[in-house]
């Protein structure tokens, strides 16, 4: 089992920058990506970065270029730099990680992210 906590959330105005954090803790070893998700009220989840140990990130076509996700193996955490924030980036943000075999993803609790305009 791999237990997630996430960090870093908070209220920003428009044009700021936040930085989430994850640690991730227990059957770390298990681990063969990392990423970032979020939901917006009335809306599906949806990926907003992953990262793969010696792949490039992907990110989402609505915040390439102003994301950066990275991943520190040697904490066991995963990092979202957020810039340029704008109101439609305003959701929870969940931390995942997942397994390919057998293919487990977990979750974190989720963190807020608001952005006023």
């Amino acid at each position: 089992q791999v237990q997630l906590v996430e960090s870093g959330g908070g209220l920003v105005q428009a044009g700021g920058s936040l930085r989430l954090s994850c640690a991730a803790s227990g059957n770390i070893f298990s681990i063969n990506v990392m990423g970032w998700y979020r939901q917006a009220p009335g809306k599906e989840r949806e990926l907003v970065a992953g990262i793969r140990s010696g792949y490039r990130a992907n990110y989402a076509d609505s915040v390439r270029g102003r994301f950066t996700i990275s991943r520190d193996n040697a904490k066991n955490a995963v990092y979202l730099q957020m810039n340029s924030l704008n109101s439609e980036d305003t959701a929870v943000y969940y931390c995942n990680a997942a397994s390919d075999y057998p293919r487990i993803n977990y979750w974190g609790q989720g963190t807020q992210v608001t952005v006023s305009s």
